[in-house]
């Protein structure tokens, strides 16, 4: 095909060789050639953080980036989070704190904090709205949200420590 070039990308673990147009967007690719759904868009400018995935361990938008950008990279989406089936600390925290609601914008909080908590295991309210404040929820009205993120914090910290 003219006008597409042959990439290889390595997402939650394992090697996809795509054809994609040089202008295609990561949050595309993923969602419609991977079809890697649990990655959302939202707003498409990076506002909103619907698309948040791990790229090298870091949050990134992936409506931001060239999929042909993430050639040797790694990145992480939402379905690399539970292991068999188990979910992560975070995961059932928002679950039991009711931290979630209509869901579109819980794949990019829980990315955007898989990545804080592991760098941050201690964080403060404030600390965690401030984090929170790049993720855009309609249904919540954040508190649940933070309630849960501290709660997964203690949590990992616990389990840290056996």
């Amino acid at each position: 095909m003219s006008g597409t070039k042959q990439i290889f990308l390595t997402v939650n673990g394992e090697t996809h060789e795509v054809s994609v147009p040089p202008r295609k967007l990561l949050v595309d690719v993923l969602r419609d050639d991977l079809h890697l759904t649990g990655t959302h868009t939202g707003c498409e400018h990076g506002v909103c953080g619907a698309c948040t995935i791990l790229v090298d361990g870091q949050p990134a938008r992936a409506c931001l980036s060239y999929a042909v950008q993430m050639e040797g990279h790694e990145l992480r989406t939402i379905e690399a989070m539970a292991a068999d089936g188990e979910l992560k600390p975070l995961q059932r925290a928002l679950h039991e704190e009711h931290g979630l609601q209509c869901g579109f914008c819980t794949a990019g909080i829980v990315m955007t904090f898989e990545a804080y908590l592991r760098d941050n295991p201690e964080p403060t309210e404030d600390e965690v709205r401030d984090v929170l404040s790049g993720n855009l929820c309609r249904c919540t009205g954040y508190q649940n949200i933070v309630s849960a993120v501290l709660k997964a914090a203690s949590e990992m910290r616990e389990e840290a420590q056996v």
